[in-house]
């Protein structure tokens, strides 16, 4: 009975719960490690050429900055204001179009005719719960551009008071994209790099073929 009130209470939050309060402090954890360290997984994914890319739960606009100075055009999509207000302060000297938006429906960006090469979820896939995640994939493919990929990282590991995540394997994340018309390009594993006990991460490939 407790465990059914814990997982009530759970899917009742926000996906966005304990981020607004704690932004300085995030925004501050997030700056601590660079966008190369963070995605050195992956960064063989990016595109070289300058290209449209899509950072979905942008935060403090580390990795929006990070592509936006490669001279990628950047749309960070960040639905808490006070991290909004932080990024658009922190990288003021980058081109970035900040949108108050969030997964699973993209609403804002949705309505748009705007396709990209890329789309960069750090952190955030595992924040939605399951039937939101069975709408979030299907609208991000719907962004993409053919031969676009999204690169999405999963956390794993004990969840910080006041948040809203939910375990989430990779085959299940890669089944569901399958579905959607993604392909598998990269699948790798590795620790926290905030070095925090008991987290570690699974990054994800995936690439939208010709229909």
């Amino acid at each position: 009975m407790h465990s059914d009130t814990a997982g009530e209470r759970l899917h009742d939050m926000a996906s966005t719960a304990g981020y607004g309060e704690a932004a300085e402090a995030l925004a501050e954890q997030y700056e601590s490690v660079t966008f190369t360290e963070v995605h050195r997984e992956v960064l063989h994914l990016f595109p070289s050429r300058p290209s449209s890319i899509l950072d979905v739960g942008a935060g403090s606009g580390r990795d929006a900055a990070a592509l936006a100075a490669q001279g990628h055009r950047v749309v960070a999509a960040e639905p808490t204001a006070e991290l909004r207000s932080l990024g658009r302060r922190i990288h003021a000297d980058q081109e970035i179009e900040w949108v108050d938006d969030a997964l699973p429906e993209l609403a804002v960006l949705s309505v748009r005719r705007h396709r990209f090469d890329l789309i960069l979820l750090t952190a955030v896939w595992m924040h939605l719960e399951e039937q939101e995640r069975g709408t979030a994939m299907p609208c991000l493919a719907s962004l993409l551009d053919t031969g676009g990929r999204v690169i999405l990282s999963l956390r794993h590991g004990p969840v910080p008071p006041g948040r809203r995540m939910f375990p989430v394997t990779a085959q299940e994340t890669i089944d569901l994209a399958q579905t959607c018309g993604l392909d598998v390009v990269h699948l790798a594993e590795r620790e926290d790099p905030h070095g925090r006990p008991g987290v570690s991460w699974t990054y994800l490939g995936l690439e939208l073929g010709v229909s």
